[in-house]
């Protein structure tokens, strides 16, 4: 019963005062203040009276990190040693307030010590051309998301610099990127927000690279860290990588004494040993080495780079928590099976909210690292960096406590629970075919009924995101739904040999609601681009290209075979009636087989079917995702081959075959020829059916009828006595280059 009444504690201001004396008290006193009058209107009053409502107290023996609230009823006094630790708890502040006009409700008790679990929580805001968003910006958007993200206990920003070396400008850009990260720095130091930057090599002499890193370093107000990948890019020998990064730790210092170095093991794909090289090096302990970073193309996997790494060196995470499909954590990670209707359309980079999936990935990485520093391209993965940092900071914190508080910090005259639940529902969205969850079309209208009680929300810029995204998934579900039922209605005529009448039915399937949701996304994404820079289109707003956050380069891409059929149509249009008839009917038939025989296919099917966990190879499993391609998936490729699956080696366990039989399977692979490969491996119930070059016996019939550019079927043989009363397991393995597979057959020898 207490811990209930406690919870239900509220507290009212109606006409907020202020108090604080001088230097960073005052700072965050009037930062707190520019946020009170943004949300009721009212601007606080600044106190002479320490009886204020609020007090900002800067305590040089107190918390630079955290901070610690006392609360006396409605008073609170923030204390903490500086700017760093006051900014936190005016965040806290905001984080638990209801607002209403211009009343104020702090729906709960605050008071206590707050110390962060992680020495390091921060984000990568890289003022580049690649990302989404961060290249439209000026120096003030960088210091309101700065705030924002330290409201969330962030207490490092990243940044890259451009020195003279490949720098890139684009129409957006309002400053010489190298002129921004000056002026970015000081801004970070007003904050006391460390300042790391991710800095790469490049292929020139130690004294060129050290030429220009000098004049960086000299002009950059705040450095605390320098972050340089081992590979992707730069990529040297591991001896060469640290040498150079020694080298680097030792200029560093001549201007920022205190600044560290912190490599990452970020491994070269052109250089297979590096990681152990790497370790050999780090033996040595070298003292111009101050921790370890560790992320994509990582060369070990994390525990195990805890376990090889010697314990003097720290281990800082660089997570990708900005991209959904061709990266460390796709989404649905442990399984990479988003649906590819929805990864079609939305492609690498769109709004992403994934907050269960990256609380998961929060617990399994969190016991090696002192903290994090996420890789972003922008904003699409705002709601992703609030719930990281909170994690960071708050190691027991609730999914959903987080959401609450981003919603009260960002749209503060809305109910908490219900924007909660809404981005919940996002995430959810992307649960099984999108064709077969109707959730999707509840959370628009959930989305849409917010914006119609509060129709200033649309005015916020993360709202806006949301609803975009929530209108983009009803937009492919409705879109697919209706194809699919088309394609049926369009197989039964080629079936019964009435090619114009499926070609009729299938150029006919856009309806009222599919263009109306079309035209709402395009508005919204203009409104986006004024609002924050968002960039959803390569011509018009300035996207790097369509990978990066261009949702409206690939929203309308094919996610059914409608568009696949309606190529294969035009081309029956030019042969003989009766062979234009058999090809659709081979055509529409594709992916059937008898009923003692077995189609797979990676896109269709996942990997739940194949009996078996793949076998993990030293370069990890990579879905190469196909269907975002606008170049690609342009009427030629069918929905079966939009998922690529890359490993070094691929199994399944089947059953239902015939004992009295030979079968033949049929592999599809995506990959390049290499004469070089001649250990291409393939066994049946532990016998070698295969063993040569790529790709063995080609089926050319198939692979000129059925395959679009870039694919090739390879036929393999399957004797009856490899089966074992009508099972069989198959193991398909290459060492170097791997295996690339879209799908496969095991259909009965003719």
């Amino acid at each position: 019963e207490e811990a209930f009444w406690v919870s239900k504690m509220r507290y009212e201001y109606s006409a907020l005062k202020i108090f604080a004396r001088d230097g960073d008290a005052l700072k965050a006193a009037e930062i707190l203040r520019g946020e009170i009058e943004s949300r009721t209107g009212k601007l606080p009053e600044i106190t002479g009276s320490d009886r204020a409502d609020i007090s900002f107290i800067v305590d040089p023996n107190g918390l630079r990190d955290g901070y610690e609230i006392e609360q006396d009823g409605k008073r609170l006094v923030f204390k903490a040693q500086g700017i760093r630790g006051l900014i936190f708890a005016a965040g806290m502040f905001l984080r638990k307030i209801e607002v209403s006009g211009e009343k104020i409700t702090l729906i709960q008790d605050i008071g206590g010590e707050y110390k962060p679990d992680k020495r390091i929580r921060g984000h990568q805001l890289g003022y580049r051309t690649t990302p989404n968003s961060y290249d439209a910006w000026d120096l003030e958007d960088y210091r309101r998301y700065y705030l924002d993200l330290m409201f969330f206990g962030c207490n490092t920003v990243e940044h890259i610099p451009y020195d003279g070396l490949g720098a890139q400008q684009n129409r957006l850009m309002k400053y010489d990127p190298q002129d921004f990260l000056v002026e970015a720095s000081k801004i970070a130091d007003e904050y006391d927000l460390d300042v790391s930057l991710w800095y790469p090599n490049d292929r020139e002499s130690l004294e060129d690279a050290e030429r220009r890193r000098r004049r960086v370093f000299e002009r950059t107000p705040r450095i605390n860290v320098m972050f340089p990948p081992g590979g992707d890019p730069g990529d040297y020998d591991a001896d060469e990588f640290i040498r150079r990064c020694r080298d680097f730790s030792r200029l560093l210092k001549e201007s920022h004494p205190n600044a560290e170095m912190w490599p990452s093991a970020q491994q070269p794909h052109s250089i297979p040993n590096w990681g152990e090289k790497l370790i050999s090096e780090l033996q040595e302990l070298p003292d111009e080495i101050d921790g370890i970073i560790t992320g994509p193309n990582h060369a070990f996997e994390m525990d195990e780079l805890r376990r090889r790494v010697p314990a003097k060196y720290p281990i800082r995470f660089y997570p990708d928590i900005t991209h959904n499909v061709r990266c460390e954590y796709p989404v649905h990670f442990d399984r990479d099976d988003w649906h590819y209707a929805l990864a079609a359309g939305l492609s690498r980079e769109c709004t992403n909210p994934r907050p269960c999936e990256y609380r998961e990935i929060h617990r399994l990485t969190r016991r090696y690292v002192i903290g994090s520093v996420s890789y972003s391209e922008g904003i699409t993965d705002d709601v992703n960096k609030c719930v990281w940092s909170d994690m960071d900071f708050f190691p027991y914190v609730d999914v959903r406590d987080s959401l609450e508080d981003y919603s009260r910090l960002y749209f503060p005259s809305l109910p908490a629970s219900e924007v909660a639940d809404r981005i919940l529902g996002l995430e959810l969205n992307w649960q099984t075919d999108p064709a077969e969850n109707p959730g999707i079309d509840d959370n628009l209208r959930d989305w849409e009924s917010l914006a119609e009680r509060y129709p200033d929300a649309v005015k916020l810029w993360r709202f806006n995101q949301c609803l975009f995204r929530a209108k983009c998934d009803a937009y492919l579900r409705h879109k697919r739904i209706i194809e699919l039922q088309a394609i049926k209605e369009a197989k039964r005529e080629i079936l019964d040999g009435r090619l114009a009448s499926a070609k009729d039915i299938l150029k006919n399937t856009e309806d009222r609601r599919e263009k109306a949701l079309r035209a709402d996304i395009e508005r919204i994404a203009g409104e986006l681009f004024e609002q924050i820079g968002l960039q959803t289109d390569v011509e018009r707003y300035c996207a790097n290209n369509w990978e990066r956050g261009a949702v409206l380069e690939t929203i309308d891409l094919p996610n059914t075979d409608r568009a696949w059929l309606m190529v294969r149509l035009e081309k029956a249009e030019s042969m003989p009636d009766d062979e234009a008839k058999k090809y659709m009917i081979r055509s529409v038939r594709r992916n059937e087989v008898e009923s003692d025989e077995y189609y797979f296919s990676v896109a269709e099917h996942g990997f739940g079917v194949l009996g078996c966990e793949q076998v993990v190879g030293p370069e990890g499993i990579y879905m190469d995702f196909q269907g975002d391609r606008p170049d690609v998936n342009n009427g030629s490729l069918p929905t079966c081959l939009f998922k690529v699956y890359d490993n070094q080696s691929f199994r399944c366990k089947l059953g239902g075959f015939r004992y009295d039989t030979d079968y033949e399977l049929k592999v599809t692979y995506h990959q390049k020829k290499d004469e070089s490969i001649n250990d291409l491996t393939i066994k049946a119930n532990g016998t070698i059916v295969y063993k040569g070059g790529q790709f063995g016996e080609e089926d050319e019939e198939f692979n000129r009828e059925m395959l679009p550019d870039g694919f090739v079927c390879a036929v393999y043989q399957l004797p009856k006595d490899v089966f074992v009363n009508g099972c069989v397991e198959i193991e398909i393995f290459e060492e170097h280059a791997g295996v690339m597979i879209s799908e496969f057959r095991i259909v009965k020898k003719k």
